[in-house]
């Protein structure tokens, strides 16, 4: 298995891959839904403990029957194992113990600044991913767009909660070194490495469970539709989820995969009217048009051409 720890990032994505971007905002969107459900009857850690590990057990089968090779020493796991620190356990934690003092809309503001992390990090401390004008001024535009669309009602807290506050933040930091790592798998199939993410992340997570007392649906088997929601969060939320996650990483770069973050809070409010008939408020609608502006101004495509026809030989931005 080949690991290059530097390779420069596309930073224009292909229809494609714009695609596989939106399908995984829908994955990742369906999660509130399911996880809703599950809360209900399941403790919050142990949601993200069991969702990680039905997911490793299923992606494991499908390794068997698909043949690629799956890391058997502790020298190759590693890299695995650091994977799920940084993109499940870490962040997960954090941002479930911060959502226990903090009002949804205010933590999915808050999760907005993984792109912004991303693009940092990536900056700081890499030669091929650096920022661009145009990248700065599209996660920002994005970063406006999801805080438009929530509503000024759910800023209206900042403050009371710091620490709360500054876990979820530290939870996109987390996000935005994982995406500085995970460059080293892109010529890994995004099968073995969403399989060995999830697999260390299991591990780790199995450990904080048990430190903290215990597994309580143990003793507690929940019911069906929470059986069924834990399962959807399993199966298409998390395992076939990071399975596009890896693919795009490794066809975009780190920077443009974190871009799933602001498609998200979309995603999961589009579902809500067109499923549960939520009224889609104009604020909505303008939080959606700036995301997709910011989306255009980071794909480069019609920013360049503007710029090639308003100012010959000066398109490089």
């Amino acid at each position: 298995m080949t690991m290059q720890p530097d390779v420069p990032s596309s930073s224009q994505m292909s229809p494609a891959t714009w695609a596989m971007l939106i399908f995984l905002s829908i994955l990742w969107g369906g999660s509130f839904f399911f996880t809703k459900v599950a809360v209900a009857e399941i403790a919050p850690m142990e949601i993200v403990l069991l969702r990680v590990l039905i997911a490793a057990i299923v992606l494991h089968a499908v390794l068997r029957l698909k043949g690629p090779a799956f890391p058997t020493t502790l020298s190759t796991f590693t890299p695995f194992l650091i994977m799920g620190l940084l993109n499940n356990a870490v962040p997960f934690g954090l941002l479930t113990w911060g959502q226990t003092e903090l009002a949804s809309g205010l933590a999915a503001i808050l999760n907005a600044f993984t792109p912004i992390s991303t693009v940092i990090i990536l900056h700081l401390f890499t030669q091929t991913d650096r920022a661009t004008p145009l990248k700065v001024a599209g996660v920002i535009l994005g970063f406006c767009g999801v805080a438009v669309m929530i509503g000024a009602e759910a800023i209206a807290g900042v403050g009371d909660h710091v620490v709360a506050e500054l876990a979820c933040l530290g939870a996109t930091v987390s996000y935005g070194f994982s995406a500085l790592y995970g460059r080293r798998f892109r010529n890994t199939p995004a099968l073995v490495t969403a399989t060995g993410q999830l697999t260390g992340s299991s591990l780790i997570l199995l450990v904080m469970v048990l430190v903290t007392g215990g597994a309580g649906f143990v003793d507690n088997w929940p019911s069906t539709p929470v059986i069924a929601s834990m399962l959807g969060l399993a199966l298409l939320s998390t395992a076939l989820a990071y399975i596009l996650f890896f693919r795009i990483l490794s066809q975009a770069g780190p920077a443009n995969v974190m871009l799933v973050t602001f498609l998200v809070p979309v995603s999961a409010i589009l579902a809500g009217a067109l499923v549960l008939g939520e009224v889609l408020e104009p604020r909505h609608w303008a939080g959606m048009a700036l995301i997709a502006a910011a989306l255009v101004t980071i794909d480069g495509r019609i920013p360049r051409l503007l710029l090639r026809r308003s100012r010959p030989g000066r398109e490089r931005i």
